[in-house]
């Protein structure tokens, strides 16, 4: 759930029975943080009319970000749109761990990069930097777009690393890949507003969730720079296999762990 932002605040007062009537809404509707989830939508309603409407939007399942039309990530308000992977605050730890292995880095690209929210984020810390994104899917470019393009970022729509401009070959000092993982069997059991919402090329990595990672591992020594990493997210049961996958491609791997995330990341390093 996002936070409340620190920024660009209603300017709206509502009464408190608007806020009430959202909250017992929200209730009805089964959301677990009705009086916190009601609290954002009066942060970001412009009136008592979008306040009904935000709340029945929330009501048939769409996830929060998408109904407030953003998302808290790093720091960030990260624009959201209905139909594109909403970024997980978990995987801010993929971030930091990209920020602590190249805290220099100048040559920056968020590959299956949904709303761009790992770019923006890397962007923001590191300040000026050559900054790129992909991702396969057209709503998702969209959405990039308005998360990196004020960065001075790029977006490209193609698959992986098709659509890059080859000029990047070997120049890549973070190229971070946030690929689907669920393994094709699980995505079936994953909470509705993930499952009914966002879209499934983001969610499915194959049979054992490995598929993309694979593909983006096997390809990015190409990519990057002497020393440059790459840095993909994964699931605990899956680690052991991920940090074969880039031992076979020639990199040098390690294990971040986030106990109170619950976040695992994989960071290979070119040699």
């Amino acid at each position: 759930m996002p936070d409340s932002p620190a920024s660009t605040p209603s300017l709206v007062s509502f009464p408190p029975a608007v806020g009430a009537a959202a909250v017992i809404a929200l209730r009805a509707a089964g959301c677990v943080f009705a009086e916190d989830e009601a609290e954002l939508i009066l942060a970001t309603a412009r009136g008592p009319r979008e306040v009904t409407a935000l709340v029945a939007r929330r009501a048939t399942g769409l996830p929060l970000e998408q109904v407030l039309g953003w998302a808290s990530f790093h720091g960030l308000r990260i624009a959201v749109e209905p139909g594109v992977f909403v970024p997980r605050r978990r995987t801010e730890f993929l971030v930091d761990q990209a920020l602590a292995q190249a805290p220099d880095a100048s040559v920056v690209v968020d590959l299956c990069c949904g709303s761009g929210a790992v770019g923006a984020a890397l962007a923001a810390a590191l300040g000026p930097v050559e900054l790129h994104a992909a991702d396969i899917d057209p709503a998702a470019v969209r959405c990039a777009r308005r998360n990196i393009g004020p960065r001075g970022g790029r977006v490209h729509r193609g698959d992986l690393f098709e659509p890059l401009p080859a000029a990047l070959r070997g120049r890549v000092d973070v190229l971070a890949a946030n690929v689907p993982y669920v393994p094709t069997g699980e995505v079936a059991f994953l909470p509705p507003e993930a499952r009914d919402h966002e879209p499934a090329v983001a969610l499915d990595g194959g049979a054992d969730g490995l598929d993309v990672l694979r593909r983006v591992t096997a390809r990015a020594p190409d990519w990057l720079a002497p020393g440059g990493c790459l840095l993909v997210e994964t699931g605990e049961h899956q680690a052991r296999a991920a940090l074969a996958a880039f031992s076979a491609a020639g990199l040098v791997p390690r294990l971040a762990v986030c106990e109170e995330s619950y976040a695992h990341v994989v960071v290979g390093t070119r040699p």
